[in-house]
């Protein structure tokens, strides 16, 4: 069952009221308990949570990159992921790793890589 939810993913992204943030909380869910839980009981739910929160907004860019630039004149518009593979592609995912003290997330990032 998922730790966060759509309030507090909305809380830190800006989203898209047309887009449902089901599958990026369950996939979100999915490697916090993978990767963050049964590593230390020291480890709270709470920050459980707020690593959940932020692991969804990663999944979020995902399917609605961030703007880094935009221009009005000739249209132009640059995002702040690159294509790459791992959580270190967008802000929210560092965060996530950041928030993982234990270092769960970053090794998967680094298995990934």
């Amino acid at each position: 069952m998922a730790r966060t939810t759509a309030e507090l993913v909305e809380g830190i992204i800006d989203v898209e009221s047309a887009i449902s943030l089901t599958p990026f909380i369950s996939a979100a869910n999915s490697l916090v308990t993978q990767c963050c839980t049964g590593l230390d009981a020291e480890h709270t739910d709470a920050q459980h949570v707020d690593t959940e929160t932020w692991l969804s907004d990663h999944f979020y860019t995902v399917r609605d990159m961030r703007a880094e630039s935009e221009k009005a004149g000739s249209v132009s518009e640059k995002f702040q992921s690159k294509v790459d593979l791992g959580l270190a592609t967008s802000h929210y995912g560092q965060m996530a790793m950041v928030l993982d003290y234990q270092g769960g997330l970053a090794a998967l990032n680094e298995r990934i890589k």
